[in-house]
């Protein structure tokens, strides 16, 4: 094992095993330092908690991940590939799939069709191929719809398959949006504040959740999340961040004994 900066150890990792490299990044809103050269790893196969208090910088460096932010130093690499000059359109296509805290859903679709929309980066026909219906369209479409109803069931849609998003409760709603970033077969799926305005019950089946994705789909989880017990139960690695820096980074039984984690969280006597 061999010791990080923060204090906590980590098995040395490895090109093959490492899918996501952050490297030194920085992000800054005029004279607001947003992240302060936040670098760390994510290998293949685990679910990476990240953590920290209200403008923490959490979302940001999401949504550097993302391609929705440009970040002013450093570099994110993803399976081996940077991702400053990709335009943000093709994450899907490279293999990060994401939620969002505040649902981007189309509420007038049923929930079938919704999860189809999330097929899109894996099909090769374009407009004109769907418009004129060239041949291996049908294939396609058959090939998405199959797919996309897998997925329903796997998370237990199926009863609301035809349903309007519109019309259903909001956990359900979150399973949908879920389910279409699951659409898009990645290899890294970003989930951001999955459990906003869940009840205690469905915090609890979705730490299950989580878990059942991770081993069905054999990908890799990166979450933000505030609800500081899903992250601990179903974490292999967490990341402390604190006014834009990184406090602390390892197993969920490290972090939570970090003395800055503590100090972010329950504040100084001083």
């Amino acid at each position: 094992m061999q010791e990080r900066e923060d204090g906590g150890t980590r098995p040395p990792g490895t090109a093959a095993s490492c899918l996501l490299s952050v490297r030194g990044i920085t992000v800054r809103f005029g004279g607001i330092v947003a992240l302060d050269g936040i670098s760390f790893d994510v290998d293949r196969g685990r679910i990476t908690g990240l953590i920290g208090p209200n403008g923490a910088g959490k979302t940001t460096l999401f949504n550097c991940l993302s391609r929705l932010y440009n970040y002013s130093e450093g570099s994110i690499t993803f399976d081996g590939q940077p991702l400053e000059h990709l335009p943000r359109h093709q994450m899907a296509r490279l293999g990060i799939g994401r939620t969002f805290q505040n649902l981007a859903l189309f509420k007038t679709m049923s929930v079938l069709d919704n999860i189809k929309v999330g097929r899109h980066a894996r099909t090769g026909k374009g407009f004109f191929a769907n418009a004129l219906r060239l041949p291996g369209v049908a294939q396609e479409e058959h090939e998405s719809a199959r797919r996309a109803r897998a997925l329903v069931d796997f998370l237990g849609l199926g009863s609301v398959a035809s349903t309007r998003v519109a019309d259903l409760p909001f956990g359900t709603q979150k399973r949908v949006e879920l389910g279409r970033a699951l659409a898009s077969e990645p290899m890294l799926l970003l989930l951001d504040e999955p459990a906003a305005g869940l009840n205690h019950e469905e915090v609890g089946a979705l730490g299950s959740l989580i878990r059942d994705i991770r081993d069905s789909f054999k990908l890799t989880v990166l979450l933000v999340e505030h609800h500081m017990s899903l992250v601990m139960k179903v974490s292999d690695q967490v990341v402390a961040l604190n006014f834009g820096r990184k406090i602390a980074d390892g197993t969920p039984d490290e972090v939570r004994r970090h003395p800055e984690v503590i100090q972010a969280y329950l504040g100084s006597d001083d």
